[in-house]
C-alpha cells in the first residue's frame, strides 16, 4: 500500500499479507519498547513467542478489516543506518454499533534507536489520515508516557483526564494512564 516518506523513513499502511510478513520485525519493536520501560500491555521480560502471537493477532484483525496497521520503515539513507521497521501504530476500527464514528489509536511504538527523529509524529499523522479514510471522526487513546503526551498535545489532542494506577509498568509498578481524544476529518463540528 502507499505511504509517505520523510527524514530517512517511510510510513505506510500494511495490508493483511504484508502485516503477516512483518510480524518478526514488529515483534522486535514491541520487545524493545517493553525492555525500555513502556507500559504497552506487556510485562518484562517480554517473551518473543508472546510478542509474535500478539502481532499475528493484529495481522488477523487487519485481514478482517477491524484495524489499520501503519509502520515506519527506515530506508538506510538517513541518520538510522539499519533498514526495516522502527515504529508502528494501529487504528482500531471495530467499535460497538452505536459508535461507528469512533476509532481507537493503539500501540504507538517507536524503537529506542529511532526516537527523536519524527517517527512518532509521522505515525500519528498517518493514523489520523487512515481513520479519516475509514470514515472516523473521533479518535481516542490512552498513554502512560510523558514523551508521548507532549507529542499528542503538539498534534492537537485534548486531554480528558488521568486514572491513577490504571496499568502497570513492565517491572510491575503501578502507573497512571492519561486519556485523550481528537476530532478528525471533514465536516467535524465542535460541541
Amino acid at each position: 500500500m502507499g505511504g509517505i516518506e520523510a527524514g530517512g523513513f517511510r510510513v505506510r499502511r500494511l495490508g493483511a499479507a504484508e502485516a503477516r510478513a512483518a510480524v518478526p520485525e514488529l515483534a522486535e519493536v514491541l520487545i524493545d519498547c517493553v525492555a525500555g520501560g513502556a507500559s504497552v500491555s506487556f510485562m518484562a521480560p517480554l517473551d518473543r513467542g508472546k510478542a509474535v502471537g500478539f502481532w499475528q493477532g493484529v495481522a488477523d484483525g487487519v485481514a478482517r478489516g477491524e484495524r489499520v496497521l501503519l509502520v515506519a520503515e527506515t530506508d538506510g539513507a538517513g541518520p538510522e543506518p539499519e533498514r526495516g521497521i522502527v515504529g508502528t501504530v494501529q487504528v482500531i476500527l471495530a467499535q460497538p454499533e452505536n459508535q461507528p464514528h469512533r476509532g481507537d489509536v493503539s500501540k504507538l511504538l517507536v524503537h529506542r534507536r529511532a526516537r527523536g527523529t519524527g517517527v512518532g509524529a509521522a505515525l500519528m499523522a498517518a493514523a489520523e489520515d487512515a481513520a479519516c479514510d475509514e470514515g472516523k471522526t473521533l479518535l481516542v487513546l490512552d498513554t502512560a508516557s510523558d514523551g508521548a503526551e507532549r507529542l499528542y498535545r503538539r498534534q492537537g489532542w485534548v486531554m480528558v483526564g488521568t486514572v491513577p494506577g490504571y496499568a502497570l509498568w513492565p517491572d510491575g509498578e503501578p502507573c497512571d494512564t492519561v486519556f485523550y481524544y481528537k476530532r478528525v476529518g471533514a465536516g467535524v463540528r465542535s460541541l
